[in-house]
């Protein structure tokens, strides 16, 4: 029996948490799940995810939540990453690092591997271990425990991201593309049998620059002053990819999702999400 995985795109801020709390239990209902997955890099104020915003996504349904350079931003997160196996950071930190990059669920008589990778390029901040090698390294343990492995590759340039994919085909069974937060039109299978999208796309504000205030933006490149953006608020939307996987560890098939939300968010009806 196939694999089926929903994973759902960064999440940006309270509208994207507004977006997953409105849209996910119908598409859970009319995708019928085996895992859901999701890139929560950009919750807690764009930048990064506060221990309240993991904890809340964590009871909404998402079975496995992944991070990126901004694993550290929000200095509470440091409460639960020890304990909390279903929140990861990228496996390329340095051992010692609290948390960890992998989490492996069983799903009938398969076992499937989730696992946070940080690339090189675009990151002025965060400076870890060659993805690359790192994943050559560790792929006979990650084979031992799982026969189905999805990467949640988290990198800024289209080019490290296709290399990584490519390099791992035929090695797991998914490479899904994250941080640039623009949903790409590439959702493919590559030649060995591993799935692969550049970018899995954001969930959050459309009437935004990548999920935050367009004006801000639009500011900081006139101004040339760096300006930290607040939330966008307009057209939210949850975006993503949806996944079968063969019990082998090869792609069946993947597919883009992108479903807007009918009901607006608005700060003063209480209906956003937890702070």
């Amino acid at each position: 029996m196939n694999i089926r995985v929903l994973y759902i795109g960064e999440i940006v801020g309270r509208v994207g948490v507004f977006a997953v709390k409105k849209l996910l239990p119908a598409l859970k209902k009319e995708l019928v799940p085996d895992i859901v997955v999701a890139n929560a890099d950009g919750v807690t104020g764009g930048s990064g995810v506060g221990k309240m915003h993991a904890m809340y996504l964590r009871k909404m349904g998402i079975d496995v939540l992944c991070t990126g350079e901004g694993a550290f931003y929000k200095k509470d997160i440091l409460d639960i990453f020890p304990t909390s196996s279903w929140l990861l950071r990228p496996l390329n930190y340095p051992s010692g690092v609290p948390g960890r990059g992998v989490k492996v669920l069983r799903i009938g008589e398969t076992s499937v591997a989730i696992v946070a990778m940080l690339g090189q390029s675009g990151f002025s901040r965060v400076h870890l271990d060659n993805p690359f090698l790192m994943l050559d390294e560790l792929l006979p343990r990650l084979k031992r425990d799982a026969s189905c492995i999805i990467i949640d590759f988290h990198a800024g340039t289209t080019a490290e991201k296709n290399a990584f994919a490519l390099h791992a085909d035929g090695k797991v069974s998914a490479v899904i593309g994250s941080h640039v937060r623009t949903l790409t039109a590439d959702a493919r299978i590559l030649p060995k049998g591993t799935a692969f999208i550049t970018d899995a796309g954001r969930t959050g504000s459309m009437v935004s620059v990548g999920g935050l205030d367009a004006q801000t933006r639009i500011q900081e490149y006139l101004s040339g002053i760096p300006v930290w953006a607040k939330d966008a608020v307009g057209s939210p939307e949850l975006q993503g990819i949806f996944l079968e996987l063969r019990p082998d560890g090869s792609a069946e098939s993947i597919k883009t999702l992108r479903l807007a939300c009918k009901e607006a968010f608005n700060e003063g009806t209480g209906n956003s999400d937890k702070n």
